[in-house]
């Protein structure tokens, strides 16, 4: 087992009519004015946003609303809300929506901390963040996770890159989880979050040479509970106690839980937040669509784990170790098909993309080819480019 540091300062707050906590967690932490980001004005017309800032109203706690914000989040509408949240004065950043909100509320935070910093240089490296402001969520999604990580992503459409960043101020004060709320959600986005947090577990999975059996058990229970806990929010959106465990999966895929001992690897998400970037494409959508072609394209530099995974997820029945990751691959692929989601690019969308077009989007994935990509075997943009092309 590798050394590793476990940090997690989110208080979570889980359950039904949790929503109403909200101002009393931000009263606990001090704050005195909030900054309410949130997507669309479906959290309006649920009561969910009147919910929250009722509690707010209720602990002698002001407010300001900043809606607008769209998946695959943009560097621009970050840069707004840092404006309009330093003119109101905040002392916190509530994120009220999906990943998309709460990692706009982090990016906000940073620029709100840091009026002296160009936003984007924290995303592109050229800063590191060394201090924020703090930051609330209530969650309306089982997905990304970003409640709970410390990661978030925006988009910048002036220069077409789409980037993660990583740091301990990106987590949370407090998450308020109740999953009811994500019963009139269009299925198509739970689709793509179940994708989403089956794929923040496998990324920190297949890392071969090193020994974590508790943290693998931990993982390989995400996944399935994740895999059957989604077919049956899918087949009945009200079923609360499945949502629940699909919700709480969201959370812990993408906390550092299921990297204890192990480490990450993160080059999925890299090759699948091109696509994003370049066509707006849904983020869980652009992983299924290339998964399956970076497994066969790794997986015989880390047979042990796809073998591992495929029994012990998928309960592969069969001795030979290359043969039993083939079907784990094919069985992953064919359960993403089950739900409606792409298992190739042509399923994505994006129909006979040529030469040209692939290495633009490998370049993006790998920094123009600056940043070589998997623990597993160091991928460079010419890697990444044959990826592409056995996804299409």
């Amino acid at each position: 087992m590798d050394n590793f540091e476990f940090y997690l300062p989110t208080k979570v707050i889980f359950g039904k009519d949790t929503a109403s906590e909200t101002g009393r967690l931000a009263k606990e932490a001090g704050c005195k004015k909030v900054f309410i980001v949130y997507g669309s004005d479906r959290v309006k017309k649920d009561g969910l946003l009147n919910t929250v800032e009722k509690s707010l109203i209720e602990n002698g706690i002001s407010y300001e609303e900043f809606g607008g914000v769209k998946p695959n989040p943009l560097l621009s509408h970050a840069e707004l809300g840092v404006k309009k949240a330093r003119d109101f004065g905040a002392d916190l950043i509530l994120g009220v929506g999906g990943g998309s909100v709460i990692d706009t509320a982090k990016g906000i935070a940073h620029g709100l901390a840091n009026p002296d910093v160009s936003l984007w240089d924290f995303w592109t490296k050229k800063a590191s963040v060394e201090r924020s402001t703090p930051v609330g969520a209530v969650l309306t999604i089982p997905a990304a996770g970003s409640e709970m990580s410390d990661s978030a992503v925006l988009t910048n459409e002036e220069t077409g890159e789409k980037y993660g960043v990583n740091s301990p101020f990106n987590r949370c004060i407090f998450a308020v989880e109740d999953p009811s709320l994500a019963k009139t959600l269009p299925e198509w986005q739970i689709k793509n979050g179940i994708v989403d947090i089956m794929m923040h577990t496998m990324e920190r999975y297949f890392i071969s040479g090193v020994t974590a059996d508790l943290t693998d058990r931990i993982a390989e229970g995400v996944i399935k509970t994740t895999r059957d806990s989604g077919l049956k929010v899918l087949n009945d959106p009200e079923d609360y106690d499945a949502m629940a465990d699909l919700w709480w999966c969201s959370s812990l895929s993408h906390n550092n839980l299921t990297e204890c001992g192990r480490g990450k690897d993160f080059s999925v998400h890299k090759i699948g937040m091109a696509l994003s970037a370049f066509y707006d494409y849904t983020h869980g959508a652009t992983l299924s669509a290339v998964w399956g072609s970076w497994a066969r394209y790794l997986y015989k530099d880390c047979l042990d784990r796809f073998a591992k995974y495929a029994r012990m997820v998928w309960d592969i029945k069969e001795d030979d170790d290359e043969k039993a990751a083939l079907k784990g691959i094919e069985a992953t692929e064919d359960f993403y098909r089950s739900i409606g989601m792409p298992a190739s690019l042509h399923e994505l969308g994006l129909t006979e993309p040529d030469d040209e077009t692939l290495r633009k989007l490998a370049m993006h994935a790998t920094i123009n080819d600056t940043m070589k990509l998997s623990r597993i075997r160091p991928l460079t943009a010419s890697d990444v480019v044959e990826i592409y092309k056995m996804a299409k």
